[in-house]
């Protein structure tokens, strides 16, 4: 992978996010806090307070922080929480900055960077390695999991984000007819 091929990936994340966003902002306080019936997930609260959280903790991994267990227990104390951004201007806000930061990372990656490894510690102590671009490609595909379960709340509150298909990013993106 390179490193413009992974700046694509991560534009369409932005689009896709910026869509459900959009629509949060359309519902309901309730709503934005109510836990779903039968869907088998959790409010669109707490699905974007793990979005953003997750965000952070992914970048603070690619730039070094989880390496050592000492750090890792201070993230575990970091972890974000409902509490933290009550409503969605607050969880707005804290994307805009978690998104500005990544995208300082991204702007400095090389292609050999990009094909190095991360190492960091989990929570019971285990100590991984991977290569970056796969870590990067891990939290893009976890945001679609995520963005999917925030469109299904939105769509039964009457605020569908529609299409968040890669295929319509692209014609947007590039100006090509749909």
């Amino acid at each position: 992978m390179k490193t413009d091929q992974i700046k694509l990936l991560y534009e369409y994340n932005d689009w896709a996010d910026q869509h459900i966003l959009t629509q949060c902002a359309n519902v309901t306080a309730e709503q934005f806090s109510a836990p779903p019936p039968d869907m088998g997930i959790t409010s669109l609260h707490l699905t974007l307070v793990h979005l953003v959280d997750a965000m952070r903790l992914w970048r603070t991994i690619f730039e070094g922080f989880h390496e050592s267990a000492e750090n890792k227990d201070k993230y575990d104390e970091m972890e974000l929480k409902e509490a933290d951004l009550p409503t969605f201007a607050a969880v707005e806000e804290r994307w805009k900055i978690e998104r500005q930061t990544l995208w300082a990372y991204l702007n400095g990656l090389t292609d050999e960077r990009l094909a190095g490894t991360v190492r960091y510690t989990l929570s019971n102590g285990m100590v991984r390695e991977r290569a970056l671009w796969h870590c990067l490609l891990h939290l893009a595909n976890h945001a679609t999991q995520h963005r999917s379960e925030a469109a299904a709340l939105l769509t039964s509150y009457g605020q569908s984000p529609g299409d968040l298909d890669f295929t319509r990013f692209l014609n947007e993106h590039f100006n090509l007819p749909s």
